[in-house]
């Protein structure tokens, strides 16, 4: 029996909030309709705010938990590789950084391979894992429970730890930006952790791609005015520019004019 239009788009949304996120393929053969017809409802729904579009799918839209790790690999990953290239230029060699939890922060790490000399702290263990490759490198991870489903290390302990440095720069990769430039995440002893290497760092640099803009998530880190330095992979709303330009944030657009 062929489902109506609502009933098509109640299963589209069992599925993301099972799975996290899902193909337009996936999508087409569970409902058994045209690729044509997965796009026009995603369409519908994103418009709605119900789900999140991404090239070649769409993911569960929640303030409470985030979509799932190994979705958000995969999600926007050639602008988070342009992003993490803009990053790793920032960084000079023999420099020491913080690097938090995310799967940007982890396709930076991996950018920074080419560098030498550098001195890590991190609450992510696979930075740890890809950064702990170069001979010169000195990685140190913070102490602290480790999430079962990213490999993110939170906590008092882990705060606590991050505490003893003061750093160069200070890698921060973030869940949503809210349309006033309010920073948001979903565990709080994550944000816990990321506020005190915001606190630590002589330079912060917040990386986030374009589907971070008016994302929701119940826990607010800070505020976009707080970053030394912003690397996107679109130009932000006239709002958050005016926001940068206040609080003298260094925008970095890859590949812009």
């Amino acid at each position: 029996m062929q489902l109506s239009q609502k009933q098509r788009q109640l299963e589209i949304s069992k599925l993301l909030q099972q799975e996290g996120f899902a193909t337009i393929d996936y999508l087409v053969a569970e409902l058994q309709v045209t690729p044509q017809t997965i796009r026009r409802d995603l369409a519908v729904m994103a418009e709605a705010q119900l789900i999140e579009r991404h090239h070649g799918g769409a993911s569960h839209r929640s303030s409470v938990t985030n979509t799932h790790y190994q979705a958000r690999k995969i999600l926007n990953q050639q602008e988070k590789e342009a992003i993490a290239d803009t990053v790793a230029g920032l960084i000079p060699d023999d420099a020491s950084l913080f690097i938090n939890i995310g799967t940007t922060t982890e396709t930076i790490a991996r950018k920074l391979l080419d560098h030498r000399g550098l001195r890590v702290v991190t609450n992510n263990l696979h930075v740890a894992s890809i950064m702990s490759a170069k001979e010169d490198f000195q990685v140190m991870i913070a102490p602290g429970q480790i999430r079962y489903n990213d490999g993110g290390v939170v906590g008092d302990a882990t705060r606590d730890y991050i505490e003893k440095f003061r750093m160069d720069f200070g890698i921060i990769g973030i869940s949503g930006i809210h349309a006033d430039g309010t920073l948001l995440d979903y565990d709080d002893r994550e944000v816990s952790v990321a506020r005190s290497i915001i606190q630590h760092s002589e330079h912060v640099i917040l990386a986030a791609d374009h589907s971070k803009f008016g994302r929701s998530a119940m826990v607010q880190l800070g505020n976009l005015g707080q970053a030394d330095y912003f690397v996107t992979d679109q130009r932000p709303s006239d709002k958050i520019c005016k926001l940068l330009k206040q609080n003298k944030v260094a925008l970095h657009i890859p590949h812009s004019s």
